[in-house]
């Protein structure tokens, strides 16, 4: 339902063209970036290693 609503609001109100640009360059990266990760997978050196459990 809050989504509904944000949505009437930008369309009573758009927003300027700039923050539509910067949505849309973001919205682009992301994309790419998340192409790149199902083409060819996440890359091994950017796996954080989980260290030896702790038991207090």
């Amino acid at each position: 339902m809050r989504l509904l609503l944000r949505l009437a609001q930008w369309l009573r109100h758009p927003p300027s063209r700039r923050t539509l640009w910067i949505l849309g360059i973001a919205l682009a990266v992301s994309l790419l970036l998340a192409g790149l990760e199902r083409g060819f997978g996440w890359p091994d050196w950017l796996t954080v290693d989980r260290g030896p459990r702790v038991v207090r």
